[in-house]
């Protein structure tokens, strides 16, 4: 069993203060609530959690239609009755057609597992006071089969949020709650020296001058995040884009080569346009 403190990994550049948050959660044993910006690593934490710790991970990945029901257990009704049409014996046992949902996974994990439970706030507003209990009590019971299902550990559980909606006061209560800040540039080349440990300094400091200068664009209506700057750098190393290239200069075209990967609507694009004419104009006069 690896060490029982989370201290990040090597491909996850953990702050100090969200080592102490996941660590203070283990402690409590309360779920931890994550939420930050898009593509802050969010999701990708509870990945690098039960890596660091050694111990399986079940992922429930929320979505609109998402049902609370549906992370403890479905019952196949459909399936049961199609086999009773074909006289399958299978149908004289309801077990046969329980299938576990992702909590009930965890709860039976022989060894204490990370849960996690992502984007949240996509479901239901009543969707997280559903799981209040089961969350609580570690247990909840079957009601086709009369079986109250215990967890043989309790699991590490990261719950993610991207704020689309609030979620309830009680719910929020029952969480130790941590917010991913935006990383400055010091965590920021720690994050991109994991992905590309070779990249030259010039290139790394062009390039992050014109990605926190586009994120500083007043007005815009999705700002890159971190894993926009990655798929930018990936790309400029493609097409070996100098540092040069990135430089402000009277030449420089009004928008960063490649810019894609970092603006991804027309509405960004025109308004980083106007500034940087504006701002050349204002130059020249």
């Amino acid at each position: 069993m690896a060490d029982s403190k989370f201290k990040g990994t090597s491909r996850y550049v953990a702050t100090d203060d969200l080592m102490m948050a996941v660590n203070a959660a283990v402690t409590l044993e309360r779920p931890i609530l994550i939420k930050g910006e898009p593509g802050t690593g969010k999701t990708q934490l509870a990945e690098e959690v039960a890596a660091a710790l050694d111990r399986p991970l079940y992922e429930w990945h929320i979505k609109s239609t998402t049902k609370a029901q549906q992370g403890l257990y479905d019952y196949d009704a459909v399936a049961r009755l199609r086999d009773s049409q074909l006289g399958d014996n299978r149908v004289h046992d309801i077990a046969n057609y329980i299938v576990r949902g992702k909590i009930w996974e965890a709860f039976a994990s022989d060894v204490q597992p990370v849960l996690l439970i992502d984007e949240i706030d996509k479901a239901d507003i009543e969707f997280p006071n559903d799981l209040l209990r089961e969350l609580d009590r570690m247990e909840f019971y079957v009601y086709e089969t009369k079986e109250l299902v215990k967890a043989t550990h309790r699991p590490i559980v990261v719950i993610t949020s991207n704020n689309e909606k609030e979620l309830p006061d009680a719910f929020l209560r029952r969480c130790f709650f941590h917010y991913i800040k935006f990383p400055d540039t010091e965590t920021m080349e720690k994050i991109v020296d994991v992905h590309f440990p070779n990249l030259k300094k010039m290139l790394l400091k062009q390039a992050l001058e014109v990605f926190y200068k586009v994120r500083e664009v007043p007005g815009l209506k999705k700002k890159p995040s971190t894993s926009e700057l990655l798929d930018w750098i990936k790309l400029l190393l493609a097409e070996d884009i100098p540092p040069e290239a990135l430089r402000d200069s009277e030449n420089r075209k009004a928008i960063p080569p490649l810019y894609g990967a970092l603006l991804k609507n027309e509405q960004d694009v025109h308004l980083f346009e106007q500034l940087v004419f504006l701002d050349r104009r204002s130059r020249t006069q």
